[in-house]
């Protein structure tokens, strides 16, 4: 048993260390994970003919794919009493009084070998074969009065099949070999034993939930960052945090926005007004020094009563992709519940939309703001 763990274990180090160069989409705690049903026969190693002493075998797994090779979960199987396994070694037992004769418990990790030696290329392929290691608890039903608790250890594969475009689905074969690990009748110590072991022959139905990604798998990064790239790129990172806040150009840009009144705009005949609500980096908090400008775009609607006004948010191109959406759907919601909620503007006259990454000003920080277009009524 030593030796099976050990292995693992370097089969861990080895495949992590070769997955390093390789970067993923998709790497959220709650991405890549799976649910599996199985199930098949299963028969003791040895001294018995495996089809007529087979008993029925179900269970599910749920599991989660660490890297592209390396895989970990949690399982649950049941044996249906339908043949006796009482020859020779007692630790199988006869007819069990329970409909089910066995319950295994317990977790296990996975090896890509398709992956680790052919390399991931973005998408799984359509055939691929897994190796399987596993330990759990063990508990056999044999009469009401004497059940029997212990551990087990496992080894297996799965040979996959991955279905369809999206590869959401898999059918696998889980060929594996189970060894009860308690003292038996034959044994008085723990090993890992042919006379005590049991064959596993199932089929399993494996969905794939969907990623952050936008697909059910894990996908390679548009870029492949050396060192350089990094290193370039927090010097880029330091030099932002280094600049000094752009606090003075936000109030000349509210200067010049207090300065022409929406009115005028209206004077001049204009059909839409335009008003900016700018924002603090990563923030979608309106600040008391871009409420005036709220407070305007509320007014024209208040005096005007056939006009309706469109919010789009946006947001500078620091971050991700998903977060600039986030902020900018949350700077185009900020100012619609302002109007809603403080200046009592019907909801239905508003339009709020966040447009992700902005890119109407020269400078790039300008454009971390919610644009209001009004629609002047007739």
């Amino acid at each position: 048993m030593k030796k099976l763990v050990f292995l693992f274990v370097a089969i861990a180090m080895i495949t992590v260390a070769a997955q390093a160069q390789v970067t993923v989409k998709g790497s959220k705690f709650t991405d890549n994970w799976s649910l599996t049903l199985k199930g098949g026969a299963v028969s003791p190693f040895q001294n018995y003919a495996f089809w007529p002493s087979a008993r029925g075998i179900w269970g599910a797994e749920l599991r989660k794919q660490v890297t592209s090779v390396i895989g970990l979960g949690v399982e649950g199987e049941w044996t249906v009493n339908t043949s006796s396994w009482n020859k020779q070694y007692s630790v199988w037992g006869g007819h069990s009084s329970n409909i089910f004769d066995h319950q295994l418990v317990g977790a296990f990790g996975t090896v890509n070998f398709a992956n680790w030696f052919g390399g991931y290329k973005g998408e799984p392929r359509s055939l691929e074969v897994e190796g399987v290691l596993g330990s759990g608890w063990w508990h056999g039903y044999k009469t009401p009065t004497h059940d029997d608790n212990s551990w087990y250890t496992k080894a297996g594969l799965n040979i996959n099949y991955n279905l369809g475009e999206s590869k959401a689905w898999t059918v696998a074969l889980k060929p594996a070999v189970v060894w009860y690990m308690g003292q038996g009748a034959s044994q008085s110590t723990t090993a890992m034993n042919a006379n005590r072991a049991m064959v596993e022959m199932e089929a399993g139905l494996t969905y794939h939930f969907g990623n952050s990604n936008g697909q059910h798998y894990m996908t390679l990064c548009d870029k492949q960052y050396t060192q350089a790239d990094i290193d370039a790129l927090n010097a880029e990172i330091n030099a932002l945090r280094a600049r000094k806040p752009e606090t003075k150009v936000v109030e000349k840009i509210v200067e010049k926005v207090v300065e022409k009144p929406v009115e005028k705009v209206v004077e001049n005949s204009s059909k839409s007004l335009e008003a900016n609500v700018f924002f603090a980096q990563g923030k979608s908090v309106v600040t008391a020094a871009q409420m005036p400008n709220v407070e305007r775009v509320a007014t024209f609607l208040k005096n005007n009563a056939g006009s309706t006004v469109v919010i789009k948010g946006y947001a500078s191109p620091e971050g991700s992709k998903e977060i600039n959406e986030r902020l900018a759907n949350a700077r185009a919601k900020a100012v619609k519940d302002l109007l809603v909620n403080k200046y009592k503007i019907a909801a239905n006259r508003i339009n709020a939309q966040g447009l992700g990454v902005g890119d109407m000003f020269s400078e790039p920080d300008w454009n971390r703001v919610s644009v209001c277009t009004i629609n002047v009524g007739e």
